[in-house]
């Protein structure tokens, strides 16, 4: 038998972002007012007069209060959840190419109609992130129904810790995931993506090691780099690196403050038979190194930045806002005429305009005249809601040195 949902009003502004599809509703004076609730229940979203507008996921305590199931009154059950899951699959099916990958994302959140739920495949393993507590009374019954359409050998949760930015330094050995169902995944898992091999883990770290939202700006690379040598910034456990080593590059230098992602990086050639003695690593604060690559005379055909939105090192703190442009100013005298610039940010709150903007800055500081001639950003398996903007976070721009 069907129950009936409580009904929680909503403000004149929450009404506006609502009808103009946003997914989420913000705590204000208007959800203060709301009765008492658990995390994971779902609710009714009114106004004033009692109109329905939308069924939500109740998160109380948190900003963003409540998130948009359906727009029309429904039951957050097997059915339900079974047909947003199958729609998911049916959009990467459809309209994402993964004839040569086996890692990617099967859901994404508000841009598959599960907000604050992400499911990503890492070849016969998922692996599941909940962005809002509210998902967590629901998981088992999320677990099974993945397990009965998918038939992975195992799903992993990787938890989200609140403080991320005060944890990157050390996460690396402490182990975020754990495993829900299914046989567990060895503790370096093999996967495939544009017909490359990396290695990852489910269970150690804060990441896993593949950041899926740039597979096909990666693509996009090894179509860039024959012939030519690339610097790779903030290499991280260097996928670009090998995406470019496989496609010709003449040699690829890699820097990275961390020395065990740089180590990593060194068996993901290994798993490509490359040869890392054939390229060049460096340990070092990203800033500080092109420092000295200027000054010892050193020129890239192509250099590559995909910093993190925040990091802090010994000698450094970068954030996307303002650092961007000093990277960029750095970089720039080390880049051959005709050269390629590429940048990626993964910022959230920093649109494709202020982004731009950015790399004007560091432009200018240089004294280079640089032209834009690509703009990506998350693949098809990343969709988003047309009218959810913060569901278009990645930024990826190619730029020409004059």
């Amino acid at each position: 038998m069907k129950t009936k949902q409580a009904s929680h009003i909503v403000g004149p502004e929450t009404i506006r972002m609502l009808e103009l599809g946003h997914p989420w509703v913000v705590a204000d004076a208007y959800t203060r007012k709301w009765p008492a609730g658990n995390s994971g229940q779902t609710i009714e979203l009114s106004d004033s007069q009692g109109r329905f507008l939308a069924t939500a996921l109740l998160d109380p305590g948190e900003r963003i209060v409540a998130r948009v199931l359906d727009r029309k009154r429904i039951q957050l059950d097997r059915h339900w959840l079974t047909e947003r899951l199958r729609s998911a699959i049916e959009l990467r099916s459809r309209h994402a190419d993964l004839s040569d990958s086996n890692a990617y994302r099967v859901v994404n959140a508000e841009g598959d109609g599960l907000p604050g739920l992400t499911v990503d495949r890492y070849a016969g393993y998922l692996m599941l992130q909940l962005y809002s507590a509210a998902w967590r009374p629901h998981l088992k019954l999320i677990t099974q129904i993945l397990q009965e359409v998918l038939s992975p050998h195992g799903i992993y949760e990787k938890s989200r810790p609140q403080k991320t930015r005060e944890l990157e330094a050390v996460s690396d050995s402490k182990k975020y995931g754990r495993l829900l169902g299914g046989k567990a995944a060895p503790q370096r898992l093999e996967v495939t993506e544009n017909g490359l091999t990396f290695l990852v883990t489910l269970e150690q770290g804060l990441n896993t090691g593949l950041f899926l939202d740039q597979r096909r700006n990666r693509r996009d690379l090894m179509g860039r780099v024959k012939g030519k040598r690339v610097l790779n910034l903030f290499s991280y456990t260097g996928a670009f690196s090998v995406a470019a080593a496989a496609s010709g590059a003449a040699q690829v230098t890699s820097v990275d403050a961390s020395p065990g992602y740089t180590d990593w990086a060194r068996d993901n050639f290994a798993a490509n038979r490359l040869n890392p003695a054939q390229h060049e690593f460096i340990v070092g604060d990203c800033l500080a190194v092109l420092g000295k690559l200027a000054q010892g005379g050193k020129t890239f055909d192509l250099i590559l930045m995909d910093p993190p939105s925040f990091s802090t090192t010994a000698k450094s703190r970068f954030t996307t806002r303002g650092g961007t442009s000093d990277l960029v100013a750095a970089a720039l005298p080390l880049l051959t005429g005709n050269g390629l610039l590429i940048t990626s940010s993964n910022h959230q709150k920093v649109d494709i305009a202020e982004y731009l903007k950015e790399l004007r800055r560091g432009a200018l500081q240089a004294g280079s005249d640089v032209r834009v001639v690509s703009v990506l950003g998350q693949p098809e398996d990343f969709p988003y809601p047309v009218t959810f903007p913060e569901g278009r976070y990645l930024k990826y721009v190619t730029c020409v040195k004059g």
